[in-house]
């Protein structure tokens, strides 16, 4: 059990939880999903990876679900069920003193998804709840210093959302999330194009799996086949396809236009002086979406900006977050919107 002065971070995604306890690091990753019983009041069977075992695999009463979309809460009970299954694993089912938990939300969420947030995470056990916009954490975790006058971009690409963001002195300046540009996204994608070219039905487990293993952003830079099982539409039959990585970028044509198309409106709209210092200092990638190979050399192209991925992409928000915890003790005590961070 911890003590008084327990404080966890909770990178709150649409695919993945990740969860950051002060003192300790990264203590859980797990799937964004949730399984309940439909002939029992919804009562939850599982949560996380074993219930993303459970995904396209289960019988007819049995749902397993995932309670965000698009980086915003959509089922809002589920979610702080998730919520409390995940800190009581790390902090313990029952402790006296109860933590003061810092959640991640995309830029620009609205007041009303806030406060969902912020009621979830007091529900789920938290003693107070604190709010910090996913690419300020994304920046802090990937180690770009956001405190001084200097403007630096990152783009940090989740499962629900693509947020694109210019940030200076602790704070964004600019910034758009795109819910048409997340990971999902790219599987879905894949899901259809798949369906259409091949006339060949897979599930969503197979079209990440193909994103993950041959997926990228450049036609010609890569020259990878995968072996595809799915149903046949015509036969009803399984039948195996062999796709190549050009094909997948052909998939994600739309999805990268939007991301791109997002990139070019957040510089049209920064200062001049800001988009000096991003030209000279670069883009940082981060996000499990900015692991598609060729994707930093597509928006160092269409942008004639360098680009990079950050050193550990996947935990860039729980890192970010988990340095932010350690100034919680100045922040005013109540629910707040955490702006502007001064970490360094």
């Amino acid at each position: 059990m911890f003590g008084l002065s327990v404080d966890i971070g909770i990178d709150l995604g649409t695919a993945n939880v990740i969860v950051f306890v002060k003192g300790k690091g990264i203590v859980l990753r797990e799937p964004s999903v949730v399984a309940i019983d439909r002939d029992d009041n919804n009562s939850i069977l599982a949560v996380g990876e074993e219930a993303r075992q459970m995904l396209g695999r289960t019988p007819g009463n049995i749902m397993a679900i995932r309670p965000l979309k698009d980086g915003v809460i959509a089922n809002y009970d589920m979610t702080a069920e998730m919520m409390k299954y995940f800190i009581g694993k790390v902090a313990g089912r029952s402790w006296f003193f109860r933590p003061r938990v810092m959640v991640c939300v995309p830029a620009g969420v609205n007041q009303v998804q806030q406060r969902a947030v912020i009621e979830a995470t007091l529900q789920a056990g938290a003693r107070k709840a604190y709010l910090i916009e996913e690419p300020i954490a994304a920046a802090i975790g990937a180690g770009v210093t956001i405190a001084d006058p200097c403007g630096s971009m990152v783009i940090d690409i989740g499962g629900g959302t693509a947020d694109v963001a210019v940030l200076s002195l602790g704070s964004m300046v600019v910034g758009e999330s795109l819910s048409t540009a997340g990971g999902d996204k790219f599987d879905e994608a894949l899901l259809r194009f798949i369906r259409k070219e091949y006339n060949l039905m897979i599930g969503e487990r197979t079209a990440e799996e193909i994103k993950k293993e041959i997926g990228c952003a450049i036609a010609g830079e890569y020259l990878e086949e995968k072996e595809v099982r799915g149903i046949d539409l015509m036969s009803g039959l399984p039948q195996t396809r062999m796709i190549s990585s050009d094909k997948t970028v052909q998939a994600f044509a739309e999805c990268l236009e939007s991301l791109v198309h997002g990139v070019r409106a957040v510089l049209e709209k920064t200062p001049p002086e800001l988009a000096a210092d991003i030209y000279d200092r670069g883009i940082v990638l981060t996000g499990g979406g900015s692991l598609l190979r060729g994707l930093d050399k597509l928006i160092e192209r269409e942008t004639g900006i360098s680009t990079y991925l950050a050193e550990n992409p996947l935990d860039c928000v729980a890192l970010g977050t988990g340095r932010a915890l350690m100034n919680l003790d100045k922040i005013p005590d109540g629910l707040v919107m955490m702006k502007k961070v001064n970490v360094r």
